[in-house]
């Protein structure tokens, strides 16, 4: 069987790709079809998540063992899609490079009998055009301003002269050549 997916970057245009895959794929495929149809170069670390049905992320499932065992964190390569994703399970997170945080709702969207000929993956369709960058993503928002802002100018000249002159550190517990 095949399996077709809708892959939708989260930013404020619609880009969007349309990618069919055999079931019996494994999640690094998907991955490797993701990458190559937004344009990426595959040279990011990558991970996808379990989510529910609204799109609350789950489990990682990442392209690498990050264990401290070898074999003891299952990786993309260890899941075929049907093992993740069937017509009850249709969503799963990807997110591809941890510092630009590109992130993709991948939705199953047809389950169907292969193309005679057909080569899998294939990009099946391409909608919009990739920008320059990732969207911000806005985890908390003023969350800094939350957590710093009450302390901003708190300290007088009085609150620092206790840090000036005396280089004895006995007063707060430890000896001076602590380490």
């Amino acid at each position: 069987m095949v399996y077709k997916f809708r892959v939708i970057l989260d930013a404020e245009e619609d880009i969007f790709r349309d990618i069919a895959i055999l079931e019996d794929d494994t999640l690094e495929d998907l991955h490797n079809a993701i990458f190559n149809a937004f344009g990426f170069d595959g040279s990011e670390v990558a991970s996808f998540y379990t989510c529910d049905d609204t799109w609350n992320q789950e489990d990682e499932i990442p392209l690498f063992d990050t264990g401290d065992i070898p074999g003891e964190i299952r990786t993309m390569n260890d899941y075929p899609l049907s093992s993740i994703l069937d017509k009850e399970n249709t969503k799963i997170i990807y997110v591809y490079d941890f510092i630009s945080m590109w992130t993709f709702l991948v939705e199953l969207a047809a389950i169907e009998e292969e193309s005679v000929g057909a080569i899998y993956p294939e990009t099946l369709f391409s909608h919009g055009e990739m920008p320059d960058e990732a969207g911000e993503k806005n985890f908390e928002a003023d969350m800094h301003d939350d957590i710093y802002g009450e302390f901003e100018d708190d300290l007088d000249e009085d609150d620092l002269d206790m840090f000036e002159g005396d280089d004895s550190f006995e007063d707060f517990g430890f000896e001076e050549n602590w380490n």
